[in-house]
């Protein structure tokens, strides 16, 4: 095999959870598996390789708060220099 391509696969096998089940343990044992993760994300391997990843509900909203939180620091941050509009108390 070319020396940069197992380079390349070696990168993509990489498991980004601390449990990693394969698709016939997940098909037999959900919600053992389920209670096992807790609370955290599971690599779901095919052929020993993540296929795809399976997060708890409150893992997910966690995770999708925390994106919107990082989208509004980027706004914040684009914005501080302005421009900036002035207003009175009274206008409010």
């Amino acid at each position: 095999m070319n020396t940069n391509l197992s380079i390349f696969w070696s990168i993509m096998d990489t498991v980004l959870s601390q449990l990693a089940v394969s698709v016939t343990e997940l098909k037999r044992n959900y919600a053992s598996i389920l209670k096992q993760a807790d609370d955290g994300p599971i690599a779901v391997l095919n052929h020993n390789r993540p296929e795809a990843y399976l997060l708890p509900a409150s893992h997910y909203e966690r995770l999708m708060d925390y994106l919107e939180d990082l989208e509004d620091a980027k706004l914040v941050r684009e914005r501080t220099d302005g421009p900036f509009v002035q207003v009175s108390l009274d206008e409010l």
